[in-house]
């Protein structure tokens, strides 16, 4: 599993600049331009509601705008797709201000599909008689479908499901520990890049004036003495400081994981301020790194990459394993620590990206840590507690049975809640 486990890593650790629902909007918009070799006179977007809510009211890195339009629009007029979720980087003045004009003149139609996959986006752009179409399918960067005046010049079959067996039918808790353990440390050198990236954002976030400012206000705090800078505070601090900052359009880069800068985030963080607060070794903390994305991006093959689940459950699982793993744990504590994480904030609700994510990341952080430290303690919750099982692998089957049935519902819901905001506000 060695190839297997280096190769998902490096495919799902990736930088990605602003939330990465907009990214992939952009890029759909930038490469149906690229196909159509001028500049669109006007382009049509079609999303399915989980990327639809998801766009609805993050800041865009650069535009001081949010939403959707203004997404497509940059992609459209100045994006280049071979930048892929990095595609806001280098946006200048000029930029910004044609593709502010070509959204406020009604160059830009946006439509929610229904019936489609959780992570569907579709760019048609229009210039005279020609016309070129993408489609971008269950994962952000994932083209599956480029057209121009209706000739098919690429396609891509799409078989998630499949996907999902061939490459992960073997993973288990078990394996991801034994491959950490015995890893050349050489070859996981490669993370010390997204460490680095998360930092900056988080520092970034404490220093400016970023969304609710969950992060800069739990500094103030600190510095006030009414909270003490513990690992959990500083964890909680660091992770909602880099949320503030992204969501709110801020333009550095993050490492994301599994299509998400804040899972990247909420998972990178506490690793890195636990191994300073215990003093860990690097190689020790580039391990329990390694295993805490190895965790989460298994989890998350059950969950998919878009839910009404919030995905910080699983990045910030994914980090308490990992500080499970530099506190000593084994393979036992590693399970009690996923059990202990399941009976805590497991089905919280994802309602878009925007500043409350900061929140919820305050809360899961602080639950995976309060988890691991149970888990060291030999404290762990039993298989009658909830959907808690006593094989571990069950007790993620079983989250991921929530996401994608239990909480379909749910998903209608909150997508239709949101809409009618967004209808009134009209």
């Amino acid at each position: 599993m060695k190839d297997v486990y280096l190769n998902k890593l490096k495919k799902e650790f990736v930088p990605a600049a602003g939330c990465t629902e907009p990214a992939s909007i952009a890029l759909a918009a930038a490469k149906a331009s690229e196909i159509l070799n001028a500049k669109p006179e006007r382009i049509e977007i079609k999303v399915s509601g989980n990327v639809f809510k998801n766009v609805m009211g993050v800041g865009i890195p650069g535009s001081n705008m949010v939403g959707l339009p203004i997404s497509a629009a940059l992609g459209a007029l100045g994006g280049e797709s071979k930048k892929g979720l990095e595609i806001f980087t280098n946006i200048n003045e000029d930029l910004i201000d044609q593709a502010k004009s070509f959204v406020s003149d009604g160059h830009v139609e946006v439509y929610m599909l229904h019936d489609v996959p959780k992570l569907h986006v579709e760019c048609l752009s229009y210039n005279g008689d020609d016309v070129s179409r993408v489609v971008i399918q269950d994962r952000h960067e994932n083209i599956v479908l480029v057209e121009r005046n209706g000739e098919v010049i690429f396609t891509k079959e799409v078989n998630k499901l499949l996907e999902v067996s061939e490459e992960q039918e073997d993973w288990s808790i078990e394996s991801i520990y034994n491959f950490i353990k015995d890893v050349e440390i050489s070859e996981l050198q490669f993370l010390h890049q997204g460490i680095e990236l998360n930092r900056k954002i988080a520092e970034e976030g404490l220093k400016g004036s970023y969304g609710l400012q969950v992060g800069k206000s739990m500094l103030m705090n600190i510095e006030k003495g009414i909270l003490s800078e513990d690992i959990i505070n500083k964890s909680v601090m660091m992770a909602a400081a880099g949320s503030d900052a992204r969501m709110a359009g801020c333009s550095l880069p993050v490492m994301s994981n599994c299509g998400s800068g804040n899972q990247g985030m909420s998972l990178t963080l506490p690793i890195m301020v636990a191994a300073e607060k215990l003093n860990i070794e690097e190689d020790t903390m580039l391990r329990a790194l390694g295993l805490g994305l190895l965790v989460s991006i298994h989890m998350k093959s059950f969950v998919g990459q878009l839910s009404a689940l919030c995905g910080v459950l699983l990045s910030t699982s994914g980090a308490a394993c990992g500080i499970t793993y530099m506190m000593g744990g084994e393979l036992n504590h590693l399970n009690s620590t996923l059990k202990n994480m399941t009976g805590s904030v497991t089905g919280m609700i994802c309602d878009g990206a925007n500043s409350s994510c900061a929140q919820k990341i305050s809360a899961s952080v602080c639950a995976g840590i309060q988890s691991s430290l149970l888990a060291i303690n030999s404290q762990c919750l039993k298989n009658m507690d909830g959907i808690v099982d006593e094989d571990v692998e069950a007790t993620i089957r079983n989250i991921g049975l929530l996401a994608t049935e239990g909480m379909q519902i749910t998903d209608d819901v909150i997508l239709k809640t949101m809409l009618g905001k967004m209808n009134r506000a009209c």
